[in-house]
């Protein structure tokens, strides 16, 4: 664990220290090495936990999130390189600064084996990542935007903190793998149901589901390409894996705390799908396609069975990468038409054949396309809840169906189309935005040759 840790403290010092013609290729470098060094994590083991210190541990569900996240950081940073272009200096190592600091806490989030622990770094991603909206959102929307996501995150974690301290007062230990021995302490009674709905809500908030989920389009819209990433790719997944941490611990959970989740997730699936068609703005499309995503992850690591933990988290693993491709393409076209209404962006297919290209990769893989992982994970998850209860294939087809329909609505009208006369002329593509798109694909096109490293089964 340290091994990362260490390094991604010391790209502070780096950024600091590096002469100005420097910086991009220092930070993204050693941001590179840091993360094939992360992807050791991944060898399969007979132990249920990998590289365990007193605090930190990697099992199979955490090691494909961490290498995720350790792999995002230089597609962070070289995605920002664009649009800090004319601002001074200091201001561009404040910026990397940021993005670095999130990475220990997301990487602690994800490895600790301890509840509290758990608790401080999930809330310490909070920060950086509201610096990063409202100091270098585009809008001054973007000071709404991060209210929002502040008080939306700090209302639903509360309970979180309580339901923990009482736990905590319950048992006597926060440690998970002292927990799973124990006896149960949410037993059905009102006293567990509301603990366990306290130990949720946080996750739900931030994963996000149907109707909690209003501050993830107005905090995507509003973030400049970083915080777009980072937001889709790894924040979104700290309240997934939450879920699928938690739900563990409550044996006896009652069921009528899993349908209202079942029912929200799944319809929401189906609504922000039927969203997506309506809307204007590239981001915000992209922003809702990433909720009815989540949406079937949260159905998925409801219902608790093996099935549905693995699908899960394959479809979390995908949809970070194809959402963090996604967005990168929309902040492309972006940077040239400085526009993010759809009927203004219209026909850049015949100026920018290349970018075509991977507009029509990452479409293909968000719309799960046969051989991709997204494939995979949605299938899974679709008969792991077909199996608990025939009714949710209604939802779950028309879903899909959906799905389909907006990313080719989202491909047709960036790339065919009349051009709009507005558009004179328009810069090329560069190596740089070929070599991230390059950097998003291939890992999504090499697991599915070798899934159950990301599948969450124990091999």
């Amino acid at each position: 664990m340290l091994k990362i840790i260490i390094p991604t403290i010391m790209l502070l010092p780096v950024t600091l220290l590096s002469p100005p013609k420097l910086l991009w290729t220092n930070t993204t470098a050693y941001s590179l090495l840091i993360a094939s060094l992360s992807l050791q994590w991944l060898t399969p083991t007979y132990h249920p936990y990998k590289n365990l210190t007193q605090w930190t541990g990697i099992d199979q569900i955490s090691s494909p999130l961490l290498t995720l996240s350790c792999w995002l950081l230089p597609l962070m940073i070289m995605a920002s390189q664009n649009h800090l272009q004319h601002e001074p200096i200091v201001r561009k190592r404040i910026f990397i600064m940021t993005l670095i600091t999130i990475q220990p806490f997301i990487i602690l989030a994800f490895s600790t084996t301890e509840l509290m622990l758990f608790y401080i770094s999930f809330e310490a991603t909070l920060i950086p990542t509201l610096i990063l909206i409202t100091r270098w959102g585009n809008q001054p929307e973007r000071l709404s935007a991060g209210i929002y996501l502040l008080f939306y995150t700090l209302i639903s974690s509360l309970p979180l903190l309580v339901a923990i301290l009482h736990l905590h007062t319950q048992t006597g230990t926060l440690h998970l793998m002292i927990l799973k021995l124990t006896h149960p302490v949410l037993t059905i009674s009102w006293t567990g149901l509301l603990s366990s709905l306290a130990l949720l809500t946080a996750f739900m908030v931030k994963a996000p589901l149907y109707g909690l989920h209003l501050w993830l389009p107005k905090a995507h819209v509003e973030a400049p390409i970083a915080g777009s990433m980072l937001l889709a790719a790894l924040l979104l997944k700290l309240g997934g894996y939450g879920i699928m941490r938690l739900t563990m611990l409550m044996t006896p959970i009652s069921n009528n705390l899993h349908y209202p989740f079942l029912t929200l997730a799944l319809w929401g699936a189906l609504m922000t799908s039927s969203i997506c068609l309506r809307q204007t703005d590239l981001k915000s499309l992209i922003a809702y396609s990433s909720v009815s995503h989540m949406g079937l992850v949260i159905a998925a690591s409801m219902i608790q069975t093996h099935w549905s933990f693995s699908g899960a988290m394959i479809l979390m693993i995908s949809h970070g990468l194809t959402s963090s491709m996604l967005f990168c393409l929309a902040n492309t076209n972006y940077e040239r038409t400085h526009s993010r209404i759809l009927l203004l962006t219209r026909g850049l297919q015949p100026l920018l054949p290349l970018m075509a290209t991977w507009w029509l990769l990452a479409n293909l893989t968000n719309m799960a396309l046969p051989p991709t992982t997204n494939l995979m994970a949605e299938l899974t998850i679709m008969i792991a809840l077909f199996n608990w209860s025939a009714f949710t294939i209604i939802l779950t087809g028309i879903a899909t169906l959906l799905t389909a329909s907006y990313t080719l609505f989202m491909l047709l009208m960036t790339q065919r189309g009349v051009l709009p006369t507005h558009i004179t002329s328009i810069q090329n593509s560069s190596t740089r935005e070929h070599l991230l798109m390059t950097l998003h694909i291939i890992p999504l096109l090499l697991l599915i040759l070798k899934p159950e490293l990301i599948s969450g089964i124990p091999s």
